[in-house]
């Protein structure tokens, strides 16, 4: 497993490439909640969300061949890896599926990747990408399971304690794992980390219930970004010792949990991104009264028009 020293070197390694995102202390009964909430805005990280700190680590500790770098994403991923080569003067091969979302696939060509949409989900899109790898020799740069990558996504969590030193818990949206595994690892059991998971997308709870990890079934509002079918193998490791329970939300939530960090914060969250409050808000996870949670908002890339409420959802703006 990854520790707390290759957190550190990541973090040097890419300090110069990654904003250190704000976190927000909420008033007294934010969201309705007995809980004390921060908020860590990785939304606002270069890209829109967290995945730039585990591209520039991956692609910093290697020798990047001729053929630059190649990555299979539901998007946030993709936009990292290509942002980051971008910035170190490297080629980007980007797969990703149908499902991802008009205005990622949008910026990553903005970005000047080579993009392939394939394939019905992520999977789709890795194997695609495997395929082109092999046959062009890039440097994989995978959405999650690689040492590099958690290392870098456990930056997240580095930040957080030093910006909220007392927290007694963290929420973490978890699809393929890579942001909750390098988070926990970095806190090591001194802080409850809880994973939050989409319903239609719950590959880390099936994970801890079977002993490894297993294939689901990703579907539902946030598959472009937490729509893995399964854990990666390395964050595994880490989850069965350092987290400490694996919630799921309902769709509902989400979209819930959306337009609240919209109405009262000004914060615009994609689904996935405000996946982690909505435990909060459905009450998937039930802090008790004064516990200090926080909430990693981990992702931004949301077209603005979504965040205006049907009539249907009974939410006032």
């Amino acid at each position: 497993m990854i520790g707390r020293d290759d957190i550190e070197a990541a973090a040097k390694r890419i300090a110069h490439h990654i904003r250190t995102t704000p976190t927000l202390t909420l008033e007294p009964g934010a969201f309705g909640s007995a809980a004390r909430v921060v908020l860590k805005l990785e939304l606002l990280q270069h890209g829109g969300s967290f995945k730039p700190r585990g591209a520039f680590n991956r692609i910093l500790s290697a020798r990047v061949p001729e053929a630059g770098v190649i990555a299979a994403s539901g998007g946030n991923h993709g936009i990292a890896t290509a942002f980051a080569a971008r910035t170190l003067g490297h080629a980007a091969d980007i797969f990703v599926p149908e499902i991802s979302a008009p205005i990622k696939v949008a910026r990553l060509r903005a970005l000047g990747a080579r993009v392939s949409v394939v394939g019905r989900d992520y999977q789709a899109a890795l194997e695609a990408s495997a395929a082109r790898a092999a046959q062009t020799g890039a440097l994989v740069v995978h959405a999650y399971d690689q040492d590099e990558v958690l290392a870098g996504q456990g930056t997240v969590g580095r930040e957080f304690e030093a910006q909220a030193p007392d927290l007694d818990t963290v929420l973490v949206a978890c699809g393929g794992g890579g942001l909750i595994g390098g988070i926990a690892a970095w806190y090591g059991g001194r802080c409850r980390i809880v994973s939050v998971e989409p319903e239609r997308s719950a590959s880390l709870a099936r994970a801890l219930e079977a002993g490894r990890p297993v294939e689901v079934e990703p579907g539902g509002i946030a598959a472009d970004s937490l729509g893995a079918r399964k854990v990666g193998a390395l964050m595994f490791e880490i989850a069965r010792v350092h987290v400490a329970r694996a919630v799921l939300v309902p769709d509902a939530a989400i979209r819930r949990a959306q337009l609240a960090l919209w109405r009262d914060v000004r914060l615009a969250a994609e689904p996935g991104g405000a996946a982690a409050l909505g435990a909060l808000l459905c009450g998937a996870y039930s802090p008790q009264s004064g516990e200090r949670v926080g909430v990693v908002v981990c992702g931004g890339n949301v077209d603005p028009a979504s965040l205006n409420p049907a009539p249907e959802e009974g939410f006032k703006p």
